[in-house]
């Protein structure tokens, strides 16, 4: 029979991280929501990456989703289309269990947990904290995940290791981490952005904060979408620098920071070029984010009625 003095167990808010939702199962929650995420909108995310390649060869110009599908299997093959989500399995579940994990932690920590009520400073800054934690952590997967997503990638590198290997001997550790300046300059706006968004339409449709998959689902689209066209820019410049290694261009391969990416992209291709693959990053983005939010709620609400079932049948 449970304590005379105890708190019901429906009496617990959904949305606040203690009592009934440990680190470990929020971590669990953020580790599958970012493996769905990025598993499911690959061959899209490996066409953006060679639309944004500067100076490709001729044969890998890629002007929109259907027509570099279709060049990369008629070419390569269909399967060329997955070739690096080793990496992104490897890497994500880790980064993003890092990344709710942060986020949750910081938004309690400023009252962003409180029903019906909107706190978009909190959301803004503990999506920003969540992406500086995770992305240390997934930039040298990123990487490598987008190495093996170039053109003919599979003559160079055989797997995942392989690549990482090569990339280590032949420019050293800095290579994983050259783009991370980079990377922090796209994806902390960019969370903020779509955390912002997310906690302001989820609010709008949802006040009590409750689990509706709907409002999840739609939020996190929307969100994604939206701050995806904005960082686009910046989402340019880092792929830029994650795969200057493979380029036979001397110019490009002496690019070391966003800066000078800027200068030689504007110099090449003009403002124009700083917007490459936008579409497929927008296309890609609003599916993968409601993907995202929608495995991380539903973990989320699953282990809160696992936690509220054992604490109302506790003696």
């Amino acid at each position: 029979m449970a304590q005379p003095n105890a708190e019901p167990a429906e009496d617990y808010d959904y949305e606040s991280l203690p009592p009934n939702f440990s680190l470990i199962q929020n971590m669990a929650a953020g580790a599958f929501a970012g493996i769905a995420e990025h598993c499911a909108m690959y061959p899209i995310d490996a066409i953006k990456t060679r639309m944004q390649i500067l100076n490709p060869n001729p044969g890998a110009v890629y002007n929109g989703v259907i027509q570099g599908t279709f060049n990369i299997a008629r070419t390569e093959g269909v399967l060329s289309l997955w070739r690096g989500m080793s990496s992104v399995i490897v890497g994500a579940g880790p980064a993003h269990a890092v990344y709710f994990a942060t986020y949750e932690a910081v938004k309690h920590v400023m009252g962003g947990n409180q029903a019906g009520v909107h706190h978009p400073l909190a959301a803004a800054t503990s999506g920003a904290c969540a992406t500086i934690a995770s992305d240390a952590l997934m930039n040298p997967f990123d990487v490598i995940k987008q190495r093996m997503q170039i053109q003919n990638s599979a003559k160079i590198y055989r797997s995942l290791f392989d690549c990482a290997k090569y990339v280590y001997k032949n420019e050293g550790l800095g290579a994983f981490y050259v783009s991370y300046p980079t990377t922090l300059s796209m994806t902390v706006p960019f969370t903020a952005l779509q955390f912002l968004a997310y906690e302001s339409i989820s609010t709008s449709m949802n006040p009590t904060k409750g689990y509706d998959p709907l409002t999840h689902c739609v939020a996190g689209a929307v969100g994604g979408g939206f701050a995806a066209a904005l960082t686009t820019p910046m989402d340019v410049i880092k792929t830029m620098l994650q795969t200057r290694g493979n380029a036979q261009d001397p110019e490009l391969r002496r690019v070391n920071g966003f800066m000078a990416g800027c200068r030689l992209l504007y110099k090449r291709e003009g403002a124009r070029g700083f917007f490459k693959g936008v579409k497929p990053r927008v296309l890609t983005t609003m599916p993968s984010t409601a993907i995202c939010w929608s495995a991380y709620e539903a973990s989320k609400a699953y282990f809160i009625r696992q936690n509220d079932s054992s604490a109302s049948q506790s003696p």
